[in-house]
């Protein structure tokens, strides 16, 4: 269910490297939790994030909650689709509802991300 060259965040983000940039989004267990996205607010290109910074909001029929770099770096690439398509995260949130990329400043920082096989233990010893 998760792709196994993503790398995941405990609160639930993923992230992909695709050379120096990693794409980023939400984790199919956390759209599910959220319900169904009607709206997603995201940063515009060029800002600068820290990992761990809150950079968004997503907000469902149930709640709105706090989307987290997992790593730090420049946004150069938003995507645009989820302005009007806010449910391409639930339909495909590992594809389609990816959210931002960002040129990567220090990879070493993905060093305590959760591969895929960590990430779903994480998730069973969470009692998800």
């Amino acid at each position: 269910m998760y792709p196994k060259e993503f790398r995941y965040t405990r609160e639930h983000e993923w992230m992909a490297l695709e050379g120096n940039r990693a794409r980023v989004g939400i984790t199919h267990y956390a759209q599910d939790h959220l319900g169904d996205v009607v709206f997603v607010e995201l940063p515009g290109i060029g800002r600068a994030l820290r990992k761990g910074e809150s950079f968004g909001v997503v907000e469902s029929v149930k709640t709105v909650s706090d989307i987290y770099a997992p790593i730090g770096g420049r946004v150069v690439e938003v995507n645009e689709a989820l302005t009007t398509s806010p449910e391409l995260i639930n339909q495909d949130p590992h594809g389609r509802g990816w959210m931002l990329v960002v040129e990567v400043e220090n990879p070493a920082e993905a060093a305590d991300l959760l591969n895929s096989e960590a990430y779903e233990e994480y998730l069973k010893e969470a009692g998800h």
